[in-house]
């Protein structure tokens, strides 16, 4: 009989996810043929690991050496070790599928119940894609800075304003600015004892990466917040706080990868407060004092 945690979910099917959360997260940066392998390893990957390279190679419609090339992107060694590490993954015969695209005609309860589905696949993810020493640079950093700037854009500003408001309420300087020329002007004045956040899901959001380069040239430490490694953000970032994700429908994509930020946000602002007693206070006082709006 399986174990069950928490929200009815297997111990494996969680591991499992995990892992698949992992391989996301290292897939940022894939040359085109390399990227076709790492999709059909995301959708099937009890396939790739009962199938030969050839075999491999066929169904995903590039040579055998990129099969190879693709697995030591993903950093194994080759092949065989990925097909190893699938099998380690593999407590369950029920590989993580994707939900299915929501049609035009889907019901209330469809839309919420693969709501729900992308938010939780999204944060069992986070386990196996954040990596615990960047959340602890990144704490010590913020912990050390003078202030912090927080940016992004898009759908990513709404995790940069709840950044500076959590990080306000624990007594760090922080400021938030959504207007990109205004957020340069601003980089460009940081210093060495500054530190920005950087919100980007893809990692490649132009002004986003124009704001968080004009800050890294100014000698300010960076913190990106984005789904994959070996993306341009994540490169240029001193420290890079990744969330990984699955493969997800186009309505649910974006909506999942954000629960894995704000909650990525909020181990920042925990572990903050927890190294801090005064921080704790002033965070206590902040929810205290706030005025009563209900």
């Amino acid at each position: 009989m399986k174990n069950e945690i928490g929200n009815g979910v297997s111990e494996n099917e969680q591991r499992l996810q995990q892992w698949i959360g992992s391989i996301q997260a290292r897939s940022g940066d894939l040359a085109a043929s390399e990227a076709k392998v790492v999709d059909l390893l995301l959708t099937d990957p009890l396939f790739v690991g009962a199938s030969t390279t050839a075999q491999v190679a066929a169904r995903a419609g590039v040579s055998p050496p990129t099969v190879v090339r693709a697995a030591r992107a993903l950093g194994f060694t080759g092949f065989t070790e990925l097909k190893i590490e699938i099998a380690r993954a593999r407590g369950t015969a029920r590989f993580f599928a994707p939900p299915e695209a929501l049609a035009a005609d889907a019901t209330s309860a469809s839309v919420l119940e693969t709501s729900i589905r992308a938010g939780t696949d999204a944060l069992t993810a986070l386990g196996g894609a954040i990596e615990l020493s960047a959340l602890d640079k990144a704490v010590g950093l913020i912990q050390r800075a003078r202030q912090v700037f927080a940016f992004g854009a898009g759908p990513s500003s709404t995790v940069a304003a709840d950044a500076v408001f959590r990080l306000r309420t624990i007594g760090v300087l922080t400021v938030g600015i959504t207007d990109h020329l205004s957020a340069m002007i601003a980089a460009r004045l940081l210093g060495a004892e500054d530190v920005v956040i950087a919100v980007s899901s893809t990692g490649r959001t132009s002004s986003t990466l124009a704001v968080a380069d004009a800050a890294s040239s100014a000698g300010a430490s960076l913190i990106a917040v984005t789904n994959q490694y070996d993306t341009p953000l994540a490169t240029l970032a001193d420290v890079a706080l990744v969330v990984g994700g699955v493969p997800l429908p186009a309505q649910m994509a974006a909506a999942g990868s954000r629960l894995a930020q704000l909650v990525v946000i909020d181990a920042v602002v925990a572990s903050l407060a927890l190294r801090d007693q005064e921080r704790t206070r002033l965070a206590e006082r902040a929810g205290i004092d706030l005025p009563d709006i209900s």
